[in-house]
């Protein structure tokens, strides 16, 4: 039986403050031009995939945004913002089970939704989210700093694309792998990228298997070992918290970012009779020379995108509780004690649509 997905796409005709990008305007230096009208084509790829694909044309409408502070709106406001409207979707974003009314640009680009927010003076030049890595799902995305005792920075490399981080090291129970540190040098088509938008995670090729036999050492003889559907997998009757390795990524700066097993290991059937399958979710792809920081190793953690400090951080965290946030530019703190659900449910009537309409990107008035 298939499922019906009902979307609720932007329609410009409906919006009294819509109107489409000409040719002439600044803001199509990164467009072509079709009939005096701003056109894009963008092509990318996600989780080692055929690429997806889009294509359409720039609009303009008002972004509505509402400020917390201490748990209260105090002021409602609008700022326009460009963004594509899309009229042509392949790959993945063109399969029913794929279905998503938008996707929100928070690149470090000046076309950005976070770049246009932060010149217009409505937002710092800085977001942040938490992932919730529960069965539920759903998390909290915001425009400003998320204040936090633990958060630790290394250094964002802007000149390139992507986010892409200094990763120095990979350590396995505290043993530092033996891999040369060339592999993981930033380059045009190598480096470390922290992208909400996989799934998982890649390691560069000469990294991998250096990484799944640490962990395969680490764990006890008893454990069994299979391969299913190209993942190296382990059959455990055991907690996979009492077995397996923590592993840490060490970055430019002395920070780590360190796993628990459950942030490199996928389960990949229920648990049946005491016993589970459990893979390990760092892929390899045959010739990539990227390491790529998926939502698998982003959950349960607060990060931090800081463009004008030119900095990541991070920290452990809960995120189904409430979480300090600065939103203000310059000095002064604008705490908020909401949350927001996987279904984008105002849970505790107090995140306002700010959140939601960054989630559902076309829900302009």
């Amino acid at each position: 039986m298939v499922r019906k997905i009902e979307l609720n796409f932007f329609e410009p005709k409906h919006s009294s403050t819509s109107s489409s990008i000409p040719c002439s305007d600044q803001r199509c230096n990164t467009g072509t031009c079709q009939n005096n009208q701003c056109y894009y084509n963008l092509k990318y790829g996600i989780d080692g995939g055929p690429l997806l694909g889009t294509s359409g044309y720039y609009m303009s409408d008002r972004l509505h945004l509402d400020t917390i502070f201490e748990g209260a709106v105090t002021k409602i406001s609008s700022a326009p913002i460009v963004f594509g409207c899309s009229n042509y979707r392949s790959g993945y974003l063109s399969k029913y089970e794929k279905a998503l009314d938008g996707i929100i640009g928070l690149g470090h680009q000046d076309i950005s939704v976070i770049s246009q927010l932060s010149a217009q003076g409505v937002t710092p030049r800085v977001f942040s989210h938490c992932l919730s890595g529960d069965i539920v799902g759903g998390g909290t995305l915001v425009m400003g700093e998320i204040v936090e005792a633990d958060i630790v920075y290394t250094s964002l490399d802007l000149s390139q694309r992507h986010y892409n981080l200094n990763l120095e090291s990979i350590s396995v129970n505290g043993w530092a792998l033996q891999i040369d540190a060339s592999v993981f040098a930033t380059s045009k088509d190598r480096g470390t990228i922290v992208d909400s938008g996989t799934t998982l995670a890649y390691l560069a090729e000469e990294a991998y298997d250096p990484f799944v036999d640490a962990i395969t050492t680490a764990i006890p003889q008893s454990v069994h070992t299979v391969s299913f559907k190209g993942y190296q997998c382990f059959v455990t009757p055991d907690s996979v918290t009492d077995i397996f390795p923590k592993v840490s990524l060490n970055f430019a700066g002395g920070v780590s970012l360190n796993l628990r097993p459950q942030d490199y290991l996928i389960q990949q059937n229920p648990i049946n009779n005491g016993v589970a399958v459990w893979c390990i979710g760092f892929l390899k792809i045959k010739g990539q020379g990227t390491t790529i920081l998926g939502d698998l190793v982003l959950k349960d953690k607060i990060f931090v995108y800081d463009l004008d400090g030119q900095r990541i951080g991070w920290a452990d965290y809960n995120c189904s509780l409430p979480i300090n946030v600065s939103t203000t530019i310059g000095t002064g703190r604008h705490v908020n004690t909401g949350k927001i659900s996987r279904s984008s449910c105002l849970e505790d009537g107090i995140i306002t649509s700010f959140f939601v309409t960054l989630i559902f990107w076309f829900m302009f008035l």
